[in-house]
């Protein structure tokens, strides 16, 4: 199943990401563009949602120098842009793997696509691998972990709920039941002639 590869995929990136665990780490995709595709965008994918939790982590800092704040806010816009740039890549190639099925007469549109179902399965697995090191902190009082635990379990039971769904909405679409778009997202603040901020710069 396609879930089974991408949540294993995740845990990969995630544990390679805390071997040196800093946002200044360089990247590194194991995964051949030309020979696996969507490989190299998932294992892409979740190594942008991995850094880009460190960086929410520091930002949040009370102490943080205003400057280096800044910057970092800097750092977390352009990740944020380089995550929707991955969902429509993933979204595209499996627009291009599926355009030949035949959509029957009665397929319909899911709410969201693939891809941002995807999205969602990437943060939930830095959710479960954060929230097991709460639950297992040698310093935590039990009470903490305890709590930590009981939020694991529905993370856990969540990530089952959404690879189901992923699954089943990829099936659908190979089987012509649902159909698919990619919406690009048209971003305004980003662009200089949208954002009447940017555009008086000029």
């Amino acid at each position: 199943m396609f879930s089974e590869k991408a949540n294993k995929i995740f845990q990969d990136v995630i544990n390679t990401y805390h071997v040196l665990n800093t946002v200044d780490q360089p990247f590194n995709n194991i995964y051949n563009k030309e020979k696996n595709l969507l490989e190299h965008l998932l294992y892409r994918k979740c190594w942008i949602d991995t850094v880009q939790w460190h960086y929410e982590d520091i930002i949040r800092d009370p102490q943080i120098d205003p400057v280096a704040a800044l910057k970092l806010k800097r750092q977390i816009d352009a990740s944020n842009q380089d995550r929707t740039d991955m969902v429509e890549y993933i979204d595209s190639y499996f627009l291009e793997k599926h355009k030949e099925v035949s959509v029957k007469k009665n397929a319909t549109i899911n709410t969201e696509s693939p891809a941002w179902g995807i999205d969602r399965l990437s943060i939930l697995a830095l959710k479960v691998y954060h929230m097991n090191e709460e639950a297992t902190r040698t310093n935590a009082t039990d009470v903490h972990k305890a709590a930590c635990q009981k939020k694991l379990d529905i993370l856990l039971e969540q990530r089952v709920d959404l690879s189901t769904a992923i699954d089943t909405l990829l099936n659908d679409i190979a089987n012509g039941d649902k159909y698919m778009k990619v919406y690009k997202q048209m971003k305004m603040y980003n662009d200089d002639e949208l954002n009447p901020v940017l555009r008086n710069q000029k």
